[in-house]
């Protein structure tokens, strides 16, 4: 049996974990940052926003960005992790998937899983676990020992 990777992710920070059996300790596997998404979005943006004279007014019209920096860095995050979970099944290293992920970055990663690592999640929750340390995380993630979850 393969063993259950659980991925414990924000936009910022992704933690995985494998454990061979649901009563198994966790083991940490890979941990994965991304700066760039704690950034304000006026260092993320490399220029200020366009400006063009529209008629013979004194004023400028300022053309805004159409896509928000710090949604752009998610997406690079989540698609840097969902690589990851590619070569991971792809190498055989794990059967099923767990994955936490806060609010609004798991529609980011959902968005950028592949269809084969999309077929192996059991669970995809919105919750932020990420700031739980490893013991808490296993009290949190446990199944009750009657199966009831």
């Amino acid at each position: 049996m393969k063993p259950q990777w659980i991925v414990v992710t924000n936009a910022a920070l992704a933690r995985i974990f494998s454990r061979k059996s649901a009563i198994e300790p966790m083991v940490p596997v890979a941990t994965l940052t991304h700066a760039q998404s704690r950034l304000r979005a006026g260092a993320l943006a490399a220029d200020r926003a366009g400006r063009q004279a529209a008629d013979n007014s004194h004023g400028a019209n300022q053309f805004e960005s159409r896509s928000d920096p710090h949604r752009k860095e998610h997406q690079r995050f989540a698609r840097e992790i969902a690589q990851q979970l590619d070569e991971a099944l792809a190498a055989g290293k794990f059967g099923s998937l767990l994955i936490f992920s806060s609010n609004p970055f798991i529609g980011e990663l959902r968005a950028q899983l592949s269809h084969a690592v999309s077929e192996r999640v059991q669970a995809l929750l919105d919750r932020d676990l990420s700031h739980v340390g490893i013991t808490e995380l296993e009290r949190r993630i446990a199944v009750p020992s009657d199966g009831k979850a």
